[in-house]
């Protein structure tokens, strides 16, 4: 099972992550796309990368804004898959 990460390491973590916050024991990310289809493509490709890491994050969709939020469930709460989870989303949503 993924270790929790301490505050400091979530803090460190966040310092690389600007656009990521902390929210009642996971990071969250809002990104408002261009239009819902550019938004479902994005979508799609965070869906491709967590089913390859079997890591999951939770996803709203609100017309062309996504709002991502990252926890370990297992572990409950934030883990260093969801830390390499968001550079990855980071990476898809810059890629658009």
């Amino acid at each position: 099972m993924a270790e929790l990460l301490n505050d400091e390491e979530i803090g460190k973590a966040l310092g690389h992550l600007p656009e990521w916050r902390r929210v009642d024991g996971a990071l969250e990310r809002a990104v408002e796309l261009p239009d819902f289809p550019t938004a479902i493509q994005v979508v799609n490709r965070v869906a491709e990368i967590a089913e390859s890491e079997n890591h999951h994050p939770d996803i709203d969709i609100r017309w062309r804004t996504l709002t991502f939020r990252l926890s370990t469930h297992s572990a409950g709460g934030i883990t260093a898959k969801d830390v390499s989870l968001a550079t990855e989303i980071n990476g898809v949503v810059a890629a658009v």
